[in-house]
């Protein structure tokens, strides 16, 4: 009986070797080279980052890009899961179908995207038989940066909205479809149901899917690098140019520090802001 208590214990053991060494060790390494220079302990890095000519619109754009692009990949994706739940036939090829982005990986994604938004990509292409322009445009110059922020939306939209919704539809395969029943009986309407029944107990997964998604949102970069290159900065890129271009792993180290501040920031924000409600709980 005395052994049987520390199975668990051994079968935790694994996960958390495996934390210690690829995540707990190379973080504590990147604080501390943000942190230390050749004459001890200092804060140079991060001044020198502040002072870098593309902080601020690494930073601008990074953020810009988590608070447009999260909330719409939730929206879309909830409304996806839902349509999935009404479908009673070919449920499963929709949902392969929905899914497939989630096997193309983030640099192929922004080549694809990069096809459709070049001089003579398909955009262009299907703009002017439509006549609406007489020769092709620069879409993804440092001359067009709406556009370019606009590219680099749908390309992360596209590719990672398949995230959410997987932990979308599985967070509603776990709802008894009795509390749904139960309200219909009472005569609520579908949008009642939804908004009074379902949402509030898909409230851990929707908390799930925000936290994951910008954190990953935060620490874009291959879609960004194939579309714009440094045309639009953002934090991770920085983060690798200061590395591999300018050989200063200090200042590198102290943007990705920066990048795990904001994403504790965030995700503490998100435990705060949607704690579950004891009624819902209960």
């Amino acid at each position: 009986m005395r052994s049987e208590r520390y199975i668990p214990y051994l079968l935790v053991l694994p996960s958390v070797i495996f934390l210690l060494f690829l995540f707990a060790w190379p973080l504590v390494e990147a604080l501390l080279l943000s942190i230390r220079g050749s004459e001890g302990w200092t804060l140079e890095h991060f001044q020198r980052m502040a002072a870098d000519l593309y902080f601020k619109d690494a930073l601008k754009y990074t953020v810009l890009l988590a608070v447009v692009v999260v909330p719409l990949q939730v929206i879309l994706a909830l409304c996806m899961a839902m349509l999935l739940g009404g479908i009673s036939r070919g449920r499963d090829l929709f949902l392969y179908v929905w899914t497939i982005p989630l096997g193309i990986s983030d640099l192929a994604a922004g080549i694809a995207w990069l096809a459709i938004f070049t001089e003579r990509g398909y955009l262009n292409s299907f703009l002017q038989a439509l006549g609406l322009i007489h020769e092709p445009r620069l879409w993804l110059s440092y001359e067009t940066p709406a556009m370019l922020f606009l590219a680099v939306v749908a390309a992360e939209v596209w590719r990672a909205t398949a995230i959410v919704f997987v932990i979308l539809v599985a967070g509603l395969q776990l709802i008894p479809k009795e509390y749904s029943e139960a309200a219909e009986v009472f005569g609520a309407t579908p949008w009642r149901r939804f908004w009074r029944v379902t949402l509030p107990l898909l409230m851990p997964s929707l908390q799930v899917a925000l936290i994951l998604r910008t954190i990953l949102a935060l620490e874009v970069f291959a879609v960004v690098v194939a579309l714009g290159g440094r045309n639009l900065p953002v934090l991770a890129g920085e983060a690798y140019f200061w590395y591999n271009a300018y050989q200063n792993p200090g200042v590198a180290a102290a943007y990705s520090v920066l990048i795990l501040g904001i994403s504790v920031l965030a995700t503490l924000l998100y435990l705060r802001l949607m704690r579950p409600r004891q009624e819902v709980v209960a």
